[in-house]
């Protein structure tokens, strides 16, 4: 294995939005017993790091014994927290601005009369947050599911915060050209973070012979990073944490490159990169006891 340059992605890692939640369940848990609903983050380092602070996570309702439940940063219906409420809990929102600026998008087309629908990953707890007060909502990923939608005189998109903007529009454009007499009204809610880290992540597979994009097995925009970066580099792999980083990967390479999703920590982010180093250092310590 011949030693090789680690490049970062320019915009990599953890959003403000999973700062945030995660810094308000870890001030709120040091008050009192806390549970979180569902998943705070898609990352089980982070999850680790919250179940040792004594912080519950439960997916079902009926499975919680604290007063006080956080909505995770993916946000839920207003639906989910009268429930929760009706049930005599404290709700604390961990729930990104931007997530919310997506409900309050998809809530205003629906007062103006269209037919909502959601760009996005079916069942993904985002998605179930922005449907789920909307009965009838479609959610659509392709052509395919657009080519089944109703006929209506009016839609109304918004997207999952974590969609690549480039597949978004793709859409947007497809609907218009299956429904040419319809009105097609488009919000763009897809975060910022998001189109950030997707434009780097091309940008850096293109200069790099091997990617890894670290994040967790479960997180949506982690995935969403690995397909972007396979269109321009073919050896690209998803690893979860330093020990899954391989040295076979990097055997007649001259560049690495490295990106994240929004959910993985720091920590984690560098102790891969640490990883790499090693392995770098120790192929350049073998060249030269060979020329030696």
């Amino acid at each position: 294995m011949d030693s090789f340059r680690i490049l970062r992605a320019e915009h990599l890692g953890m959003c403000f939005g999973v700062r945030d939640a995660i810094a308000l369940a870890r001030s709120e848990a040091a008050r009192r017993p806390l549970t979180v609903l569902g998943d705070l983050v898609h990352n089980e380092t982070v999850l680790a790091e919250l179940r040792a602070r004594g912080i519950r996570l439960e997916r079902q309702l009926d499975a919680v014994n604290t007063a006080a439940v956080m909505i995770t940063a993916h946000g839920a219906s207003d639906r989910t927290l009268a429930d929760v409420r009706g049930r005599g809990h404290a709700v604390i929102e961990a729930t990104c601005p931007l997530v919310h600026h997506a409900h309050r998008s998809l809530a205003a087309l629906v007062r103006d009369g269209c037919h909502p629908v959601v760009i996005g990953q079916r069942g993904h707890v985002e998605v179930r947050g922005l449907t789920e007060d909307h009965p009838g909502c479609d959610v659509v990923l392709s052509e395919a599911d657009i080519a089944q939608l109703t006929p209506r005189a009016r839609f109304g998109l918004v997207a999952q915060t974590t969609q690549p903007i480039a597949r978004v529009r793709e859409l947007v454009a497809c609907l218009r050209r299956h429904f040419p007499e319809a009105e097609i009204v488009f919000r763009d809610t897809v975060c910022q973070p998001t189109k950030q880290r997707q434009q780097a992540a091309e940008d850096l597979a293109r200069q790099c012979d091997v990617v890894l994009v670290i994040g967790g097995a479960q997180s949506n925009n982690t995935r969403e990073l690995v397909a972007t970066c396979r269109r321009c580099c073919e050896r690209v792999h998803h690893v979860q944490s330093a020990a899954d980083v391989c040295a076979d990967w990097f055997h007649d390479v001259a560049t690495v490159g490295l990106t994240a999703g929004t959910s993985t920590p720091d920590s984690v982010i560098d102790a891969v990169e640490t990883a790499l180093n090693r392995l770098t250092c120790a192929s350049s310590a073998a060249s030269s006891l060979m020329a030696a």
